[in-house]
């Protein structure tokens, strides 16, 4: 009886594991090699299939999916031997999951290396300035290697990113001092240029206030001369008019002429800025008195002028 048990246990297990080695499920992102009898047949894609067991087995397990690689600091020595500390990244993806398995034995390792020795070379041919500024294209030059290499492997290399260039410190003391004279040059240029432009414009302003004041000086002279002009104009016309009044034996017209020049004088002597005391006569007869003298000229010039007509006119005498 316990025999019996026994062996139809076994049984069971035996068929419950042919069951698990003959049904495999493949998941999404991946491909699995399969083998018969340890040698390579074909390639499952994600999904439900069937092998029959003892005969095929599952080989490798390749992720098809975009994986990321990081790629260890290194020291490399530039074309100025200068040593530098590289790393970096890289993103790859298996696009034939028979090469990946069976053309190289370590995949990741093999990355590594290839991408290592490349970065040695192509920042090796470049100066330490070329190598911190030209990182594009250093990642475009290791790109170009790797995926021309890789491509035996079943791979293609999307991206070679160089993650981070570090100089000796030294070196990056050296560089900061460079650049901190570099700025302080920079914004002594630019203070230069502001005070030559401040000094620029000053100086226009002041070119453009000396010909508007030389312009307005101009007009202003224009002005008064143009005003002395019609002054003289209007006196010799009232000189004219007066001297024609005396002529014609109009000694009155005269008296307007005296006045008036005898009161702007006194203007003018009172508006004087002179402190000094000044007394002078105010009376209306100091005013007839200096014009009865004009009028003695008058009448001489009447006598004149009456014995030449031959007819004797009585001049009229103000006052």
């Amino acid at each position: 009886m316990f025999p019996t048990m026994f062996f139809t246990v076994v049984l069971a297990f035996v068929a419950v594991v042919i069951l698990f080695k003959a049904v495999r499920m493949v998941p999404q992102g991946y491909e699995w090699t399969v083998e018969r009898f340890g040698r390579y047949t074909h390639t499952m894609s994600p999904g439900l299939h069937f092998l029959i067991p003892i005969v095929y087995g599952v080989g490798r397990k390749v992720n098809m999916m975009e994986q990321v690689l990081d790629v260890p600091s290194q020291e490399v020595i530039t074309k100025d031997n200068a040593a530098v500390r590289v790393d970096g990244v890289v993103f790859f993806q298996v696009l034939d999951a028979a090469k990946a398995a069976y053309e190289v034995a370590n995949l990741e390792v093999a990355m590594i290396a290839l991408v290592q020795t490349n970065i040695r070379t192509v920042i090796g041919s470049m100066d330490l300035d070329e190598s911190l500024s030209q990182r594009e294209v250093i990642n475009a030059q290791l790109l170009s290697v790797v995926d021309q290499a890789t491509n035996p492997w079943g791979l293609k290399v999307n991206r070679i990113e160089i993650r981070d260039i570090q100089p000796p410190r030294d070196l990056l003391d050296a560089m900061a001092r460079q650049m901190k004279a570099e700025r302080e040059k920079r914004a002594q240029i630019l203070e230069a240029e502001g005070a030559r432009q401040s000094e620029i414009l000053r100086a226009d302003g002041e070119k453009q206030a000396t010909v508007l004041e030389a312009e307005g000086r101009k007009e202003a002279a224009f002005r008064d001369a143009e005003a002395r002009e019609r002054l003289a104009e209007a006196e010799a016309k009232a000189t004219q008019m007066v001297s024609v009044a005396i002529a014609e034996g109009d000694v009155q017209a005269i008296n307007y002429f005296i006045a008036q020049k005898y009161v702007e004088a006194f203007k003018e002597l009172a508006t004087s800025p002179n402190q000094k005391l000044v007394l002078m006569p105010m009376e209306a007869s100091g005013v007839i008195g200096s014009i009865a003298g004009v009028a003695e000229l008058a009448k001489h010039a009447f006598a004149k002028q009456e014995e030449k007509s031959g007819r004797a006119v009585p001049p009229r005498i103000g006052g």
